[in-house]
């Protein structure tokens, strides 16, 4: 059965907010929660990044049932691989079992402010390699030490860790990163609904099985811009906070400041996000563009409203009855 999760965005929601969110998206029979992790907002216009894992703290403690998420750490540069796998223990034992560590290679928007500078692509998935065995290993509860290309772990042990672990996804975005992953992860994530993924990942030699039985999701997510009464102001909305979707994370990967995605997406028009974004009340037109992800296989998908003004509203009037419709359209395995 496919899952539906709803996103705690750091980038356009202050911490309070978030926990608050969290409470009423699991009261409205979501699956899932997903959480950004990031230092900046994309646009100053979005106008928020609060620490994600204290958020988690709090969310963890708020709820009982919803699944966790973040989606997604980037644990090779601002994050040293050892304390976010402190973190994600840590999270694990408030959250009762219910959390997943989501890990990717990350953006340079976030990671430039440690004055590390931004490696090319190739050197980012080495890190994050030798991140994924870093935190593999200590949450073991064993004392570990590595010594590799890129990071150095001396005698380090994680002294409260879950007995059950915790379960990794990795995000991907085509057959390399497919291929280097699929062995390392529990779970595939991903930001568009390619039909290739599930396959290739599921060819991949150890990689855990997607779907058919198998013990790995392939999460997903897709930004929404709803609105109660007008799909003009659910565009400009989306515009206004939202243009840098448009930009691909090939380029959304490399630029370091929210004025380089300003500058980057100037020429980017409203309706050009309207067709990128469903906008307006018209929930159909919402469950159609989400079920591109259950069609191309993805076990979960996760959807981001645009807006921190329409939040309230979009969890009390249109969050049910969303859900309806779209554990109606939805295939059932």
């Amino acid at each position: 059965m496919t899952r539906f999760g709803f996103t705690l965005m750091t980038e356009q929601s202050g911490p309070k907010e978030l926990v608050r969110y969290a409470v009423a998206a699991e009261e409205a029979g979501f699956d899932l929660e997903v959480m950004s992790d990031h230092y900046f907002p994309w646009l100053s216009s979005m106008g928020h990044a609060p620490y994600a894992w204290s958020v988690l703290g709090a969310v963890a403690h708020a709820t009982s049932r919803v699944d966790l998420m973040t989606y997604v750490t980037c644990p090779i540069i601002r994050y040293h691989p050892a304390v976010v796998a402190q973190k994600a223990a840590t999270v694990q034992l408030l959250a009762d079992g219910r959390f997943t560590l989501g890990l990717g290679s990350g953006e340079n928007l976030n990671e430039h402010v440690v004055g590390a500078g931004w490696p090319p692509i190739d050197q980012r998935m080495d890190m994050l390699t030798e991140a994924i065995e870093i935190i593999r290993a200590l949450h073991t509860g064993s004392l570990v030490t590595f010594d590799g290309d890129h990071y150095r772990v001396d005698s380090a042990r994680i002294w409260d860790c879950p007995e059950q672990g915790v379960p990794i996804g990795v995000a991907v975005s085509g057959d390399k990163s497919i291929e280097r992953y699929a062995p390392l992860a529990d779970h595939l994530i991903a930001t568009e609904p390619s039909a290739d993924f599930i396959p290739g990942w599921n060819a991949v030699e150890g990689a855990p099985r997607v779907g058919a039985g198998g013990s790995a999701r392939a999460i997903g997510q897709i930004p929404i811009s709803w609105d109660p009464v007008s799909e003009d102001a659910a565009r400009d909305r989306a515009h206004e906070q939202f243009r840098w979707f448009a930009g691909g994370w090939s380029v959304n990967a490399d630029l370091p400041t929210t004025a380089g995605f300003a500058g980057a997406t100037q020429f980017v028009r409203p309706e050009d996000v309207a067709a990128a974004i469903p906008c307006g009340p018209d929930l159909d037109v919402i469950v159609e563009a989400m079920s591109a992800y259950w069609q191309a296989g993805f076990t979960d998908v996760a959807l981001v409203q645009i807006g921190d003004d329409t939040m309230d509203a979009f969890l009390d009037q249109a969050a049910r009855p969303l859900l309806e419709k779209l554990r109606a359209a939805a295939p059932d395995a």
